[in-house]
């Protein structure tokens, strides 16, 4: 530790919003270079490459191989794609001095599409796994919690090519397995759940999200039958009421209430039995959206589910151009001038309140199907614990996590744009169906400090520790003789080791950096070393043991 670049630090960045930025910073694995870029130092390089190293591993037991495309790309096939216009302000985009429009890489589809449409001829080149862990950019509008969510970050990305969809689904379930294996190896807590594509299409989908008090993904469970979903792949069936006819349409007199509650509050009513009416602008098209009065709209599955189409909340300036569309009084019933899609919990013969398109006036007995009806139907508001699973109808729990992985049955969307076909054993041409598949590597390397700290320092996981085993010595005896006597034979015997030989270090110092950077083991040379006695401190569980230098020897390597 006398050479070791840099030293620790005591003080918080002011910066960091979580614990694993927070110790990551202070214990010297990385530091701030902008915005949601962090520069890695050695000891931060050595768990990142633990992390590649085990990931690397599993792809090749699948049978992956790897490749390194450039991370500066041209833009051409991402326009050809629609990807430009999908990704739009998170994309890096250039242009070289000769006017060629190039972009750095947020993800890779379109390369290994056009690799494979190069390279493979015939029915006998698949299936075939290709993979390669490269560094990946996006503009993220509010970078933050350090290598959590950046601008640039390590990514392993894979992407299988089959000649058909049954092929497909053993590509995708072999993934999937090997996530699971790469996950429980480097000792992360995570849940598959069910997810929404996005911009990179297709059909199945699935997420690995590390659960997380700081995470920015929102997934919700069911203790009952075992769904798991992110909360943009929540789904609820249509509710259709047939009940007697209810009363004819009947306008009130409502001064004064242009929100919900107020509205509620005068007719003595409850939320729920409200129809709340949200206009937004998608692209050039206005779209009313509509939910149950006691239900918030997510605008984040909005923009999710209408991508990539841009969507923004209609405001006072576009009222103010459409009269017709009076703020706060207004409903889907009569003549209407924009297209309007509900929420499933808005289904045919449900009786609602809702506005009655003029100022100070509501209607009530407002009948789906009778008195209005719906465009289409959406799963965008705002899931809550206790709403019922869609499965089984239990109760759904929600929780916060950060997505590690995800892996996606792309099918024949990037392959039809690119030509992608091969020679079938009838020797007439076969368009290949893919698969897409992604791991966060630097962000498993967040995740994991996240999942594995105390109060007193990280805490890695014996796979991706930098070191297996922290020598100190304390004392000013001939404790820094023996402690590095003990290191050699450790290293001699396999295990990568970090000892503390600073001569200006006192014993509080050594300790304390020892809890703060994290390894597994920490041996503490001190006053009993002269009788053959060391102490063996186990970092994960914090118990500790005297034991001889020969007892540590079997204890680690056996």
């Amino acid at each position: 530790m006398s050479s070791a670049f840099p030293h620790t630090v005591r003080e918080d960045p002011a910066d960091a919003q979580t614990p694993s930025h927070r110790l990551l910073v202070r214990a010297g694995y990385l530091r701030r270079t902008a915005a949601g870029i962090y520069t890695w130092l050695p000891l931060g390089v050595r768990v990142l490459a633990n992390v590649a190293r085990v990931v690397r591993a599993e792809m090749d037991r699948i049978g992956g191989q790897e490749v390194l495309f450039p991370a500066l790309l041209p833009r051409g096939p991402y326009d050809r794609t629609g990807r430009t216009g999908g990704y739009g302000d998170l994309l890096f985009t250039l242009a070289d001095r000769r006017g060629g429009d190039y972009l750095l890489g947020p993800t890779h589809e379109e390369m290994f599409t056009l690799l494979a449409a190069a390279e493979l001829a015939s029915y006998r080149d698949v299936p075939l796994t290709l993979y390669q862990v490269q560094t990946k950019y996006r503009d993220e509008p509010r970078p933050r919690s350090g290598v959590l969510r950046g601008r640039e970050f390590l990514m392993k990305d894979s992407y299988s090519f089959d000649l058909d969809d049954a092929g497909l689904a053993k590509s995708y379930d072999a993934h999937r397995e090997a996530y699971q294996r790469i996950f429980d190896r480097l000792g992360i807590d995570y849940r598959i759940v069910t997810a929404f594509s996005g911009a990179m299409g297709g059909s199945e989908s699935e997420e690995f999200l590390a659960p997380t008090p700081v995470g920015e993904d929102t997934f919700v469970s069911c203790p009952a039958c075992g769904y798991a979903a992110n909360v943009e792949a929540v789904r609820v069936p249509v509710v259709a009421v047939e009940a007697a006819a209810p009363p004819p349409l009947e306008v009130l007199d409502t001064p004064g209430t242009p929100t919900i509650e107020s509205l509620a509050g005068y007719l003595g009513v409850p939320a729920s039995a409200t129809l709340k009416n949200l206009l937004v602008r998608v692209d050039d098209e206005v779209v009313g959206i509509g939910v149950p009065g006691d239900r918030e709209v997510d605008l984040g599955r909005v923009a999710e589910a209408l991508a990539p189409a841009r969507v923004r909340i209609f405001e006072a300036a576009d009222f103010a151009a459409r009269p017709e569309l009076v703020r706060g009084y207004l409903g889907p019933q009569g003549q209407r001038t924009f297209r309007y899609l509900a929420d499933p919990r808005v289904g045919p013969g449900t009786v609602w309140v809702t506005g009655a398109n003029a100022a100070g006036r509501h209607a009530r007995n407002v009948v789906c199907g009778r008195d209005f009806t719906v465009d289409g139907y959406l799963d965008v508001v705002v899931v809550r614990p206790g709403d019922p699973c869609p499965k089984c109808a239990g109760p759904l729990g929600v929780d916060r996590g950060v997505e590690i992985g995800h892996i996606f049955q792309l099918g024949r969307r990037y392959a039809d744009v690119f030509g992608l076909d091969v020679a079938g054993p009838d020797g007439e041409p076969v368009r290949l169906t893919m698969g897409s598949y992604g791991i966060g590597v630097s962000r498993a390397v967040g995740v994991l400090a996240e999942q594995h700290h105390d109060e007193r320092g990280l805490r890695w996981p014996a796979e991706v520790a930098p070191y297996d085993v922290h020598v100190v010595p304390i004392g000013r005896g001939d404790q820094p003789a023996r402690a590095a006597e003990l290191a050699a034979r450790l290293t001699a015997a396999g295990l990568a080791v970090l000892l503390d030989d600073r001569a200006d270090a006192s014993a509080g110092v050594k300790l304390t950096d020892a809890e703060l950077l994290g390894m597994p083991w920490i041996v503490v040379v001190g006053r009993r070393a002269a009788d053959g006695i060391v102490e063996l401190r186990d970092r994960h569980t914090g118990t500790a043991a005297e034991l001889s230098p020969d007892a540590v020897l079997s204890r680690l390597t056996g």
